[in-house]
């Protein structure tokens, strides 16, 4: 198909959909990928709904302007807001959000059903990842809870030490202590793509029965079925990446560096204004 050559294009309110960029690297790693970072915005989860729909239009917007085979909504906080405002503005353009896959991955990783989310203040009072479980899964019991500091944490690239633990236990301890009377969660979902850098920390609190989810390799597979059914895979060639911030390039680099695993440089992100 005649679009197949044009980049996937991704954003978040920061950096942490850049997990979603990895996970669709390792799984697409034929496609080109353009990412948008908004940082001179963040976070989007403390914004009322309008704010946050107006702010995905305009990042959203840039990439399609700058020419994308697909989005994906890499910020749950911005799916659970404005994903079908998105569909409609920009169709028949194919737009990926990342709730629905990851709810669907927690709801089949769940032995019991008991399944605590953990996201922005915007996103759990939306309800939307506990409806879509519920969805999957009728007998689920779904609990949302709102962590609120854990973005900043992960933008600064504080992955460890007491104060992450610390942040983790005050958000989560009442809910995964083992004086806990039946029955206890088994499966936590990690409905901010921030929130994966904080994965040893919230495993360590949670305990190592718990099954924790994280959506970016679901999404990333989604993706790839997508651009399959329509034709606009791209094969037997090494994808580049664009990383693109509203504020920042060092700051991007030095932090984005952590979430991939590799060296950005300064030079390689962009600032653009929306």
């Amino acid at each position: 198909m005649k679009n197949s050559h044009l980049p996937v294009g991704l954003f978040d309110s920061g950096m942490g959909g850049l997990t979603v960029l990895k996970a669709i690297n390792a799984c697409l790693p034929a496609e080109d990928v353009t990412y948008l970072g908004d940082t001179a915005r963040l976070p989007y989860g403390t914004k009322g709904q309008e704010t946050i729909v107006r702010y995905t239009l305009q990042a959203a917007g840039r990439l399609v302007d700058m020419g994308v085979k697909m989005l994906v909504v890499a910020c749950n906080t911005a799916t659970s807001a404005a994903l079908p405002v998105l569909r409609e503005h920009f169709a028949p353009l194919p737009v990926l959000g990342v709730v629905e896959p990851g709810a669907a991955a927690a709801a089949h990783a769940s032995r019991n059903g008991q399944i605590v989310v953990i996201a922005t203040e915007a996103t759990i009072a939306s309800g939307v990842y506990q409806r879509a479980i519920v969805r999957i899964r009728p007998d689920a019991r779904v609990l949302g809870r709102a962590c609120t500091l854990f973005v900043p944490l992960a933008e600064e690239g504080w992955m460890k030490g007491p104060v992450v633990t610390g942040a983790v236990r005050r958000y989560l301890k009442d809910i995964f202590s083992p004086v806990v009377t039946a029955p206890r969660p088994d499966t936590l979902l990690l409905g901010c793509t921030h929130f994966p850098l904080l994965l040893p920390a919230l495993q360590r609190v949670v305990g190592k029965n718990v099954h924790i989810v994280d959506s970016a390799a679901t999404t990333a597979h989604c993706a790839r079925e997508e651009l399959a059914a329509r034709g606009l895979l791209r094969e037997n060639r090494t994808g580049i990446c664009r990383f693109l911030t509203t504020d920042n390039q060092a700051r991007f680099a030095r932090t984005g560096s952590l979430f991939l695993g590799r060296r950005l440089k300064c030079s390689d992100v962009e600032l653009v204004d929306l």
